[in-house]
This record gives structure tokens, C-alpha cells and sequence, in this order.
């Protein structure tokens, strides 16, 4: 997964876990894609305290996930969901009754998974 959608999704997921001040930081860190030195001279600390605060950030988040597994789950559905969608589109435009019903049958299974899961 790309770094930055990693670290975004992350945010999205676990960011209210955060103190207001590292959520309030993070956020500018990743929302708005500012720099160290942009978030210094913005919060009135220095370059080096963002970058430790940043870095405290990225290691909490991670530990969250590497525990909760919520991105990681959500991907997973994603892909699924992506997978029915992909299979929904072959009925449309098929006429195949075999390959309708292979569909149905394959969008039954992805759909069992997910709830399964959930």
C-alpha cells in the first residue's frame, strides 16, 4: 500500500485516539501536507520536536493497527466488495445463463465471506 494513503487511512481510523495536540499536529502533518518546518514555525516549536512528535504519531497508530487490525480489514472488504462489483458487471452484460449463474453463485460466496468475517 502507498506510504502516504497508509499513513492517511491510519489517521482516518485511529486519529481521535490521539491527544488533541498530536491529533491537531498529525493532521496538519497529513491533511495538509505541510512540512516540519511549515509545523514549527506554525506551532511556535521547534523543527526537531515535529519531527519527534510526528514520528510519536506514526509509531502509536501503527501499534494500533498491529493490534486492531481495522485498515487492514477494511482493505480486505474493499477488495471484496470490488470483486462483487467486478461480477455484477459480467451479468449485466452477458446473456450466458451458465455464466449468469457461475456469477451469482461466485458474488454469493465473496458476500458470505464478508459476513463471515463480520
Amino acid at each position: 500500500m502507498d506510504r502516504i494513503l497508509e499513513k492517511s487511512l491510519l489517521f482516518d481510523f485511529y486519529g481521535e485516539l490521539l491527544t488533541q495536540h498530536q491529533k491537531k499536529v498529525y493532521g496538519e502533518y497529513i491533511q495538509n501536507d505541510l512540512s516540519y518546518s511549515e509545523l514549527a514555525e506554525l506551532l511556535g516549536i521547534s523543527r526537531q520536536g515535529v519531527h519527534d512528535l510526528i514520528r510519536r504519531c506514526e509509531k502509536i497508530l501503527s501499534d494500533y493497527e498491529s493490534r486492531l487490525h481495522l485498515v487492514e480489514n477494511f482493505q480486505q472488504v474493499k477488495k471484496t466488495v470490488a470483486a462483487i462489483h467486478s461480477c455484477a458487471r459480467e451479468i449485466e452484460d452477458c446473456e450466458d445463463r451458465t455464466l449468469i449463474h457461475e456469477k451469482i453463485a461466485e458474488i454469493a460466496e465473496l458476500s458470505s465471506s464478508i459476513l463471515e468475517e463480520y
